[in-house]
């Protein structure tokens, strides 16, 4: 074509990134992909392989090893065994490593991106200039935080071995978010990438290699679900770090459930990109396409719910339409595509399935035009208008470039349809009216809600969501905490101590005393109940002697406890001052009657009066601390590179149900209770059986010191 007839017709022309030195780099290895366990190359002992094939063109990439648990086996011995010695070797040392490894992803980094690109089917434009950058970022971020790790982190220690396993959608820069924090803090890893995209991750493993990283630090395990569950499992890997689909991570969660192991899930979303009146629509329209059509839309915290006020919503949608179908989907390696393919036929068989339904249950269609190549996973930018906000399309995750569009009148009803999700990852707000944006942003419940931008990534802030978006973060100081834990901790006893007998009702002596039976009752909505299963449980005294009975309490009474918490959301949003003083004011009623409760913990447990009256001075110290903390626990302030700033705003998890530690007594009560409603929480609390009596005296308490109903529920 010649330059005539380019400035003619003004089409695109090729513009294909040149792959040589990545498929040299393939041919090197004979196209295959081993483990990287301490320090050394290694085969995987079921001998078996599996094909990686580019989602583009169906092209072979590798053959992929298939690990087992023999083969995670040998990762954590090497893990454990180096950990240590890592630890030991000081956060200046550590730094220098996480130094080193970001300078080499930058001297690389065409090559991480080129080999990201033939993996995974996103654009390379977009594996280039955005996720190779922050890669390199996380590493220097966290080579930092390992320098002064003594000094922020005092009293801290490294969990010890973490398992970590990553998706496909992101997989190297995925791989950074988890192995930088972890190797910062000290502690050794064993990590899974995708069976889909494990090419950057041994590239990785080469770089760790090359620079001497120690045997053991970092270790590579490549395969499918099995390995995977292998590491979950493994008694001897102190934290698991998952990102994926939120039904994979309720079956790791039920797998580390009661083993010890700290645990964080970056899962799935459904974010709302939520559009007022007076926002700005030509930044609105980009927004939206780096919300939901960047990288095909395969990224968890996508902005695939778009809720327009009313007044605006056919301005935007004929501004949206005529934008998004002038995107270009083609050959990942070509610079001027804005969407490349998808993962894998099953996703795309998955998106196929899901728009169809949205179309059925009465959505509009519109969609950009697609490349017609039968050997590539490609699907077209698509947008659904007249989209009902309790549709199948507008609650489920779609994990592909669909845009459900619905519409509000208020900022009210924004926030009610951005809520009604059971996801919780990430959310955008866009105004040109910060008081909108602020007053919006925080009643949204999300992790991370951006204000006129989205997708905004750093090493220095954290990123995570909560509901069924998972917990924990990723990023910034807040990340740090994922990967280490108090001292003291360390110290603790693992040894169950024996159960006592169970004590025999043996009969009062003040038996044929007439006295005013007194029922304990639960505690729900702030009134005393009876149970509703109409049963009772004795309890006895320290010497064995039936003194009183507790309600028996059931499912229904935890619903209704929990029916009461959720009414007492507003609790969540009283300043913190006013919390705080709730608490001194618990103390103060519990003050006064501490002798009542001293000789009541002498009856239930037989501590002598000495002990029992420090159990309650205890009590009142930590309600005490427990306030103070109300209106000091604060955020912090990031700063990014880009020129934005990121408010790390603390707040309420919502409703909390604790089962009070048996040992603890009216102390575990106490110390488990106060610093979740100091901190805007509703609780749902069932005492230890020994002590209940406690709990019963104390919802006395509860009554007389300005507790609003809901707020703290026993049963």
């Amino acid at each position: 074509m010649s330059i005539k007839e380019i400035f003619t017709t003004m089409e695109y022309g090729t513009a294909s990134e040149n792959s040589d030195v990545a498929q040299q780099w393939l041919t090197n290895l004979n196209n295959t992909f081993n483990h990287y366990v301490n320090g050394k190359w290694q085969k995987p002992i079921s001998k078996q392989y599996f094909d990686s094939n580019n989602p583009a063109n169906k092209a072979h990439i590798a053959n992929v090893a298939d690990g087992s648990a023999e083969d995670v086996e040998q990762a954590v011995v090497a893990a454990r065994k180096a950990q240590k010695e890592w630890y030991a070797i000081g956060g200046h040392a550590r730094a220098k490593y996480l130094y080193a490894i970001a300078r080499q992803i930058q001297k690389h980094s065409r090559l991480f991106a080129v080999l990201e690109t033939l993996d995974n089917g996103k654009p390379i434009r977009e594996s280039r200039d955005i996720d190779i950058p922050l890669v390199a970022r996380h590493f220097y971020h966290h080579a930092g935080w390992a320098q002064i790790m003594s000094a922020e982190f005092k009293g801290f220690e490294p969990l010890g071995v973490v398992g970590q396993i990553i998706p496909w959608n992101f997989p190297l820069l995925m791989l950074a978010w988890k192995v930088a924090p972890a190797l910062a803090m000290g502690n050794t890893v064993v990590l899974k990438p995708a069976e889909f995209t494990s090419a950057t991750a041994v590239l990785f493993a080469q770089i760790c290699d090359e620079i001497g990283l120690p045997k053991g630090v970092f270790n590579l395990i490549l395969g499918d679900g099995k390995a995977g569950q292998a590491i979950v499992e493994h008694e001897n890997i102190n934290k698991i770090a998952f990102t994926g689909s939120t039904q994979v991570g309720r079956l790791i969660r039920r797998a580390t459930a009661g083993t010890g192991k700290k645990l964080s899930l970056e899962l799935g979303g459904k974010s709302a990109f939520i559009v007022f009146e007076d926002a700005d629509l030509d930044s609105v329209v980009e927004g939206i396409v780096d919300a939901i059509w960047f990288n095909q839309g395969q990224v968890c915290c996508a902005g695939s719910r778009l809720l327009m006020q009313e007044s605006i919503a056919d301005k935007l949608i004929n501004k949206l339409v005529i934008r998004m179908k002038k995107l270009v989907v083609g050959d990942s390696l070509s610079k001027n595509i804005d969407v490349g393919a998808l993962i894998d036929a099953s996703q795309l068989a998955k998106i196929k399935e899901m728009v169809s339904l949205g179309v059925s249950e009465g959505a509009t269609l519109h969609q950009a035009t697609c490349i017609d190549d039968k050997n590539g996973c490609f699907y077209p930018p698509t947008l659904l208008t007249d989209v009902e906000p309790a549709s199948t399309i507008a609650q489920q995750e779609i994990f592909g470039p669909v845009l459900a569009a619905m519409t509000f009148r208020s900022p009210e009803e924004a926030v009610q349809i951005a809520n009604n999700s059971r996801y919780g990852l990430a959310a955008s707000v866009w105004s040109e009216n910060i008081n909108i944006a602020l007053d919006v942003a925080p009643k949204i419940k999300a992790g991370v809600v951006w204000i006129n931008c989205t997708n905004i990534f750093d090493a220095g802030a954290g990123f995570g969501g909560y509901r069924e978006s998972g917990f924990g973060r990723e990023g910034g100081k807040e990340g740090l905490f994922e990967y280490i834990q108090e001292s003291w901790l360390t110290k603790l006893t693992t040894k169950i101590s024996k159960a006592k007998e169970s004590k025999k009702a043996v009969k009062s002596p003040n038996a044929a005393a007439i006295n005013i039976d007194q029922t304990a009752k639960l505690f729900i909505g702030g009134k005393q109940v009876r149970p509703d299963s109409g049963y009772s449980l004795p309890v006895f005294d320290a010497s064995g002697v039936h003194i009183a009975e507790i309600p028996d309490g059931s499912r229904k009474d935890i619903r209704n406890a929990v029916e009461a918490a959720n009414k007492a959301a507003t609790w969540s949003g009283t300043a913190a001052h006013n919390r705080a003083q709730v608490l001194y004011f618990i103390a103060e009623n519990l003050q006064s009657r501490a002798t009542e409760f001293a000789q009541r913990i002498c009856q239930l447990t037989g501590e002598s009066s000495k002990d029992a009256e420090n159990e309650v001075d205890l009590a009142i110290n930590r309600i005490f601390s427990a306030a103070a903390w109300a209106d000091k626990y604060e955020g912090q302030i990031h700063i990014p590179p880009q020129r934005i700033v990121t408010l790390a705003m603390k707040e309420a998890v919502g409703n909390i149900a604790i089962v009070a530690p048996e040992e603890g007594g009216f102390l575990g009560l106490i110390s488990t209770i106060m610093p979740a409603i100091a901190m805007g929480n509703r609780v749902i609390v069932v005492p230890s059986r020994e002590t209940a009596l406690l709990a019963t005296d104390f919802y006395q308490i509860l009554n007389t010191s300005d507790v609003p109903a809901g707020v703290i529920n026993i049963i």
